[in-house]
């Protein structure tokens, strides 16, 4: 250091130093008793009438000062024993967007537990971090931690949950406060804080708990990883006090972790899938339709021989994949003809039962119509009815059931299955054969007929979507892929691809909030990345604009996939909704684009990816230029990085 530096250095810490001591006087702080023993001895002032004195004003840097009583370091933190708890209940990740209200068990994870299982995935957004923990709980079976901050982390991150919580996927969420008005610091920590934060998300979570100590804590960890977990799941949280997390552990020894127990879903009542298999059976036009119901690989295979066994129609509504897309008796695409012809029909874990049984209209006055037969017997097998809660409508319009059975889809497949083959008798099974040799004829002229749709300005720019859909179909059909994520709108992925595994498509937000596609498509593919499988996500342009961010946080954590964007340059959408509206009352649609488009300027979503530090090339429109560049962003990827194609597509 130079003399000059020295001497404004010295000069500095004098300075400080008169200002602490002076400000200690005047405030009667510890260090008055030290400043009366060395003050020279003085002459007591006569006494006079007065009023009281004013007090001195408030200094700044003493109140900064922490008590001289307070420890300089600590040898453990609260923060610690909640880690042991999480790597206990056994987490991979803790997404987050870093915060001051959980620095005590941010702190704890990072050094005391080495920032493994669970690993902090940095998020821009607590929106971000929540849409992604949604993504990955779909692909591997299993919740992802999640830390916000307080009431403003908790408000960032509510549309994230709402779609978990409508898509019924457990999310472990904790965030940070500080309940003791006596100890929260002016004035952030007053706005951050809440006597009851978890209230703002109450109608849309299943479990919430502030604990009061580490052992509370421990308990109330494992119970809500419990309730998450367990049929119908869906979104739990945890209010951290900063106290409990900062401050020095006092009772380790004392403190224990609870069990976490090995869960088995409820199966249905034997009896009634019992009843049930004997209805499907004697039905001359069974139909199955499954939505939620797949919750492991398993499923799947045991879905087909169910259908096998009854050769009959059935349905996936695609919130998860159930049953192959090409097998011959998966109807999808044939839904409005086959529900029509149906005398029994079983909804499996159906979330919208009355939608898939009626058609709906909303051209100038809305209207419904039947789609079922009024004679056809109504099965619900499902535990939606299980968690159900009065303010957000999202359990759909009442259905007409004759049959209400409670229990988890997945679960009661076995036993429904063996209830099936004990009605089967050798007459039987040949009529069900011949029926489902009509149904594999028909799957397959649906699906030609689609193929053949496909081909429709198969070489129009700006790109169409069937087109982009079957080229990138070519390039990885001979992959282990997986669709993390799609455009809501459209079908064209699961008719074209041979969808034969249940991660194949992960299905949508639950809640169409937009937001949702791009993060919960990472997260999805950070579960894949272990297992070694090429992710991709049709990416709508609206939709990312709303995350970003989450590009960022793709580099920075290496996660491979690739997204594809269904850059309409619109959210197209309400553009159709606003010139529906302009056509009604007869005032064209010039206007429509106003508050609908996003163009003047283009936004250049390669420009976007590779600020990011994403591999990114576009826009393309040219559908012969989509290929070539296809085949580099998938060999990015293979190579363990993101990347991005921004590719011009027709609005639907």
């Amino acid at each position: 250091m130079n003399k000059d530096r020295e001497d404004v250095a010295v000069e500095r810490r004098r300075f400080l130093k008169g200002v602490t001591l002076a400000s200690a006087a005047a405030v009667g702080s510890a260090a008055a008793p030290a400043l009366a023993q060395t003050a020279k001895p003085s002459s007591p002032a006569p006494a006079a009438k007065s009023s009281p004195a004013a007090a001195p004003p408030p200094n700044p840097i003493a109140e900064t000062l922490p008590p001289a009583s307070d420890p300089v370091t600590q040898t453990s933190s609260g923060g610690e024993f909640m880690v042991d708890v999480l790597k206990t209940i056994g987490f991979e990740y803790v997404a987050m967007n870093c915060a001051s209200s959980f620095r005590g068990i941010h702190e704890a994870l990072i050094n005391y537990g080495k920032n493994t299982a669970p690993e902090i995935l940095t998020c821009n957004h607590e929106e971000i971090a929540v849409a992604m923990a949604h993504g990955y709980a779909k692909i591997e079976g299993k919740p992802m931690c999640v830390l916000t901050h307080g009431t403003v982390g908790l408000q960032h991150a509510s549309m994230a949950l709402y779609n978990a919580f409508c898509d019924k996927v457990p999310v472990y969420l904790m965030i940070g406060n500080i309940l003791a008005a006596d100890k929260r610091g002016a004035p952030v920590e007053w706005a951050h804080s809440a006597q009851d934060p978890a209230a703002m998300a109450r109608d849309f979570l299943k479990w919430d708990d502030q604990p009061q100590s580490l052992q509370h804590f421990a308990e109330s960890a494992v119970r809500a990883y419990k309730l998450a977990t367990t049929a119908p799941m869906a979104p739990v949280l945890l209010s951290l006090d900063g106290e409990l997390q900062e401050n020095p552990i006092k009772n380790r020894s004392e403190l224990q972790i609870p069990k976490i127990p090995r869960q088995m879903p409820a199966q249905a009542d034997q009896a009634a899938l019992n009843e049930i298999a004997r209805l499907l059976v004697e039905a001359q036009n069974p139909v199955i339709i499954a939505d939620r119901m797949a919750r492991t690989p398993a499923c799947m295979g045991r879905f087909v021989e169910l259908a096998e066994l009854l050769q009959c129609a059935v349905i996936d509504k695609g919130g998860r994949t159930n049953f192959p897309s090409r097998h011959p008796l998966n109807q999808t695409a044939r839904a409005s003809v086959v529900v029509p012809q149906a005398d029994v029909i079983l909804g499996i874990e159906l979330n919208d039962f009355w939608g898939s049984l009626n058609t709906f209209s909303d051209r100038i006055e809305r209207a419904s119509a039947p789609l079922a037969k009024e004679s056809a017997k109504t099965i619900s097998l499902g535990v939606h009815d299980m968690f159900v809660k009065a303010n957000y409508q999202e359990f759909e319009r009442y259905p007409n059931i004759d049959l209400d059975v409670a229990g988890d889809g997945e679960s009661s497949l076995p036993g429904l299955i063996e209830a099936v083959k004990k009605y089967l008798d050798e007459g039987r099974r040949a009529a069900l054969e011949a029926r489902g040799k009509k149904l594999a004829d028909a799957h397959d002229a649906a699906i030609l007929t689609l193929k053949r749709r496909a081909t429709i300005g198969w070489d129009s720019s700006p790109i169409t979507m069937a087109r982009l859909v079957a080229e990138i179909w070519d390039q990885i059909r001979t992959e282990d892929w997986a669709l993390v994520g799609e455009n809501i709108q459209s079908y064209w992925p699961r008719f074209l691809w041979d969808a034969d595994r249940s991660y194949r498509f992960n299905g949508n937000s639950g809640g169409f909030g937009l937001g949702y596609s791009a993060p919960a498509a990472l997260g999805a593919a950070l579960a894949n990345k272990k297992h070694g499988r090429l992710s991709i996500a049709i990416q709508g342009d609206g939709d990312l604009m709303y995350a970003p961010g989450t590009l960022w946080t793709a580099a920075h954590h290496n996660i491979p996939i690739l997204y594809v964007m269904h850059n309409n340059r619109a959210y197209h959408q309400e553009y159709m909704y606003v010139q529906d509206m302009c056509c009604r009352l007869g005032r064209g649609i010039e206007n429509a684009h106003i508050g609908t488009t996003m163009t003047s300027p283009n936004i250049d979503f390669a420009k976007v990816a590779q600020g990011f530090g994403v591999y990114a090339e576009g826009p393309i429109s040219d559908p012969a230029a989509f290929v070539p560049a296809l085949k580099r962003a998938i060999a990015v990827v293979k190579e363990g990085r993101p990347a991005l194609l921004d590719t011009l597509v027709e609005p639907r």
